[in-house]
């Protein structure tokens, strides 16, 4: 029934045609909610995009990963254990992969159907946050996610945008499991693969975005490796030729050092920007395990501090804050 019900979502017609800019301040960075409102909610589910929207965000994060049988659904990985009950539902299905290189060991979403997946129930990754939903979502296929953006879009008056990232795509097709077609048919049947949709198509491999980009008119964003140092300029002049922008990690444009104090910013936005690249950044969290000591508890600094280096969007598991520093800690126009 659950199969039924998205085959016929993704055919109901796409919030209106809006304008989509990824411009620079002065107007405050576009806000995007990452794999929902991570920060109270189970990543990647229905509650929790549901409440980034509601929150303000600007943007929601979408990360996809496949089923056996064809369906994009929204994971961080293609591992279900540290996110789900699959150990519970399904103990014997465990087994061990090679996925980019790496062994891992647990339960993959390749070896199930759609319908085994909707028995899953999802959880918060973090002990330390509230663990008060866990239980009460299923995982999200992307049609269903596209057709909530589309009638909170209406009914908001506003337009939501996604921010779609394939995980593991190239391990995706050497099992014979490709996603790109898959994704750019979705996004053709919502009217979003044009450009100037409210839409990034984002990948970490240059490959897959280039076979994206190929087939669709939408913006392509390259997320560079958080742990791959200095960006090149040649490098950036050849993402530049595949992709309108990149996403990069928040240390890759503000270094932390071995201490945990803060070290001047770098200038990859700049010369982004003159390779005429957008940037994007990720990921802002309030909690003291992830925000530099430097800002002492303020998390709402961080958010500022990034504004003023020119970056045209923030990813943020607390999209209330975010809007909260560009409304009173450093107040900007906004989008």
């Amino acid at each position: 029934m659950r199969i039924l019900f998205a085959l016929l979502l993704c055919f109901v017609s796409a919030a209106p045609s809006v304008s989509w800019a990824a411009d620079a301040p002065p107007k405050r960075p576009l806000v995007i909610g990452h794999r929902g409102a991570a920060g109270a909610w189970p990543e990647h589910t229905m509650s929790g995009y549901r409440a980034a929207i509601e929150q303000g965000a600007d943007v929601i994060d979408i990360d996809l990963v496949r089923t056996s049988d064809g369906w994009l659904i929204a994971r961080h990985e293609n591992e279900l254990g540290s996110t789900t009950d699959v150990a519970r539902i399904f103990p014997d299905r465990k087994t061990k992969k090679t996925i980019d290189g790496k062994v891992v060991e647990g339960w993959f979403t390749e070896d199930f159907t759609l319908d085994e997946l909707n028995a899953l129930r999802t959880y918060q990754f973090f002990p330390f946050r509230d663990l008060s939903h866990d239980g009460v979502d299923n995982i999200p296929t992307l049609a269903e996610i596209l057709a909530l953006r589309s009638s909170k879009s209406r009914e908001l008056g506003r337009p939501i945008g996604v921010s779609v990232e394939l995980r593991h795509p190239g391990y995706f097709r050497s099992i014979g499991q490709p996603m790109e077609y898959i994704l750019h048919q979705i996004m053709k049947a919502w009217a979003l693969d044009r450009a100037g949709a409210p839409v990034w198509l984002r990948a970490t491999e240059l490959d897959s975005l280039k076979r994206m980009s190929d087939v669709s008119a939408a913006p392509t964003v390259f997320k560079l490796d958080p742990n791959g140092g200095e960006v090149s300029d040649a490098r950036l002049a050849e993402i530049a030729g595949v992709a309108k922008g990149i996403i990069a990690v928040k240390t890759l444009l503000i270094p932390i050092a071995r201490g945990g104090s803060l070290l001047p910013p770098t200038d990859l936005v700049t010369r982004a920007h003159r390779a005429g690249l957008f940037v994007h950044t990720y990921t802002l969290r309030p909690e003291d395990a992830f925000l530099p000591p430097s800002y002492k508890g303020d998390a709402l600094k961080e958010y500022c501090d990034f504004a003023k280096l020119g970056v045209a969007a923030i990813t943020t598991d607390t999209p209330d804050l975010a809007l909260k520093a560009f409304r009173e800690s450093c107040p900007m126009p906004s989008r």
